[in-house]
């Protein structure tokens, strides 16, 4: 594997406080980018479809689908696993672009006007092919994770968006804010996009944020101290607010 639990790094702790302040609709997730196989961490196991004509399948419609099973449990995945979505496999390094702009679901996806021909080459990728991508419960993880997932409200948004005034708000596909972590170590969040929420099922009211492993220390004590400003203030607010519920 390429990566271990740094020593003196509590995974568990920094879940448990981006938890308290952000209370995000899931569990933050763990996602690592791996050169070597895992023997410690079981694959992900579920049956692959009949492939479509051009030979797509996976073990799930697509690799974001792997997001909501990693809120209860640790896994890892080959390439193959994420191969039912073209887009997906393309941020996620796992196909070129070459490969991916010849698939079936991205030519659907061009002619629907979804994404243009032009725009599909400036879509953030992972630069090198990992050999797997391990997923599950950051608080649970065995090696140190290459980024973090969340999946907030606008509430939780409002509380990134002041702690972190570089923050990146992305559109479509929502994948792509994976690889903004990983390679560029930006901090990104993402609307979503129509492809992942049919695919996934997320709620219309949730949004993902995507953190740079190695940055998560320094987010997570950005995150409580904007989280605990608000909370003055919103009582504040409150407090002053009640004094129009009692004229009324």
């Amino acid at each position: 594997m390429t990566s271990t639990v740094s020593a003196g790094t509590s995974w568990p702790e920094l879940a448990d406080r981006l938890t308290q302040a952000l209370h995000p609709l899931a569990a933050p997730i763990a996602i690592t980018f791996l050169d070597a196989p895992s023997a410690d961490i079981p694959a992900f196991d579920s049956a692959m479809p009949a492939p479509t004509p051009d030979g797509r399948t996976g073990r799930v419609a697509a690799g974001c689908v792997f997001w909501m099973h990693a809120t209860d449990r640790t896994f890892t995945t080959a390439p193959a696993d994420h191969a039912n979505c073209s887009v997906g496999s393309y941020t996620h390094g796992l196909l070129s672009l070459e490969e991916a702009a010849t698939n079936t679901d991205v030519a659907a996806l061009v002619e629907s006007g979804w994404v243009s021909p032009e725009a599909f080459p400036t879509i953030p990728a992972v630069s090198t092919r990992p050999v797997s991508i391990a997923y599950g419960p950051l608080a649970e993880t065995r090696v140190d994770p290459s980024v973090i997932l969340l999946r907030v409200n606008a509430q939780g948004l409002m509380v990134l968006t002041d702690a972190l005034p570089e923050l990146r708000i992305e559109g479509k596909p929502q994948c792509h804010i994976v690889a903004l972590a990983k390679e560029q170590g930006e901090v990104a969040a993402s609307v979503g996009c129509a492809l992942s929420r049919a695919r996934t099922g997320m709620r219309p009211d949730e949004m993902t944020v995507a953190i740079p492993g190695g940055r998560l220390a320094s987010v997570v004590e950005a995150v409580v101290r904007a989280a605990s400003v608000d909370t003055i203030v919103a009582k504040y607010a409150a407090d002053d607010a009640r004094r129009f519920a009692l004229s009324a």
